[in-house]
């Protein structure tokens, strides 16, 4: 029931019919309400600057449109980088320290997925979660870290940062903001980009899969996908039509008597996840777990210099 729920809110925020479109409607006052304290906060919001190269990977709509894949793809370019993130649904509060160049120092309750995540992709890193990013910031400069990427930062508008925002190929059919619909500004907010980058325009996801490291051609008919991440049915388009989804609500810490439910229900199915479920799944010592491995391709025509001109107008 709980999945069930979970998927109509997706659809209600994307793809909504005519009953949920009803709805969107008659939300349009909390809507505009929200809408009026975004204004004030960013009107209100003076810059800080840090006198450190500040990179934010954002987005406007509700959950995933590849921020983490992004983050790898460009921190790994780079020495004594720290990527600084909140931490979504981690079992801790306050400032953590995930990893301190590269040497990972907490568990994914701690740290949370996606940290995790990029603790284990950024093997000469530093990770740091916290709600509070100006915290945050001034810790990786204690540390020595010469350039930071904030993920999901583009709402701090008090920190004075290089602001990449991320569109999905396809754009919500719903066009309103929270509460009504699923972006969190509206879209001219993409006009305070310094650099947009677009889902299949100027930028592509490849995806490869393994097992046990190793990399492999032909899935298993008897699969089964397993995932806690935002739009899970955005998957389906990269693995075979017979496959059978369970799926959790984003940043879902998995519990043993879940995965043991889902063993019983379907014991003869091989299973597959995605590099952020995977760091949750591996306590569980499962069998024949694959893994999708998604890459982010850019354009050879996208000006990603842009980046590294901003980043050398700082001394570092």
């Amino acid at each position: 029931m709980k999945q069930k729920c979970f998927l109509w809110l997706e659809d209600y925020l994307f793809i909504p019919n005519t009953f949920q479109k009803i709805i969107s409607f008659l939300l349009l006052p909390f809507t505009a309400l929200y809408l009026f304290i975004i204004l004030i906060k960013r009107l209100s919001s003076k810059e800080i600057d840090y006198h450190i190269p500040i990179i934010s990977i954002g987005n406007i709509i509700i959950g995933g449109s590849g921020k983490t894949p992004l983050v790898i793809h460009l921190a790994k370019n780079f020495k004594n980088v720290c990527v600084i993130l909140r931490g979504y649904k981690r079992r801790s509060k306050g400032l953590v320290l995930i990893s301190n160049k590269g040497k990972i120092l907490q568990h994914v309750q701690v740290a949370g997925d996606e940290a995790l995540l990029l603790a284990s992709a950024l093997n000469s890193a530093t990770i740091i979660v916290s709600e509070n990013r100006h915290e945050a910031i001034k810790k990786a400069k204690e540390l020595g870290c010469k350039i930071i990427f904030l993920d999901d930062g583009f709402s701090q508008y008090n920190i004075k940062k290089f602001n990449i925002l991320l569109r999905p190929n396809d754009e919500p059919q719903n066009i309103f903001c929270l509460p009504s619909g699923g972006y969190r500004e509206p879209k001219m907010a993409y006009s305070f980009a310094d650099l947009q980058l677009q889902e299949g325009k100027d930028f592509k996801r490849v995806v490869s899969y393994s097992l046990n490291g190793k990399n492999i051609d032909i899935l298993p008919k008897k699969l089964l996908l397993i995932t806690a991440i935002s739009k899970p049915k955005r998957l389906l388009s990269f693995l075979p039509k017979s496959i059978i989804m369970q799926s959790f609500e984003d940043h879902h810490i998995f519990t043993k008597e879940e995965i043991n439910k889902i063993k019983d229900k379907y014991p003869n199915y091989s299973m597959i996840t995605t590099s952020k479920d995977i760091v949750k799944l591996k306590e569980f010592a499962l069998n024949d777990l694959y893994l999708m491995n998604l890459e982010l391709v850019i354009n050879s025509d996208v000006n990603i210099k842009l980046i590294d001109e901003y980043i050398n107008k700082y001394k570092i």
